[in-house]
C-alpha cells in the first residue's frame, strides 16, 4: 500500500504530492485539486492506500480518502458532498 500527502509549503505557490516517508515530491502542480487527484492516481496504481491532504502553507491534515483497494480504517460511509 502506498499513502500520500498532498501539501503546500509555506511561501509556495504549488502543492506537492508526497509519499509517505519518501524525501522529494513525485508532483508539483498548480493547485491543490490538481495534486489531489494525482495522490490518489498514484495511490491506486501503488495498491491503494491513504491519501491525506493539508490546510495551506503547511497546515495540518484537512481530510483523508481511501484509495482502493487499501484498507479504511472506518467502517462508515465516507459523508462529505
Amino acid at each position: 500500500m502506498a499513502n500520500y500527502h498532498v501539501t503546500q509549503k509555506k511561501g509556495q505557490d504549488g502543492w506537492n504530492v508526497q509519499k509517505e516517508g519518501g524525501k522529494k515530491a513525485s508532483a508539483i502542480v498548480s493547485t491543490q485539486k490538481q495534486a489531489e487527484q494525482l495522490a490518489k492516481q498514484f495511490s491506486s496504481n501503488n495498491g491503494g492506500g491513504e491519501v491525506r491532504i493539508h490546510r495551506p502553507n503547511g497546515g495540518p491534515i484537512r481530510d483523508s480518502d481511501t484509495v482502493k483497494p487499501g484498507n479504511d480504517p472506518k467502517s462508515i460511509t465516507d459523508t462529505k458532498f
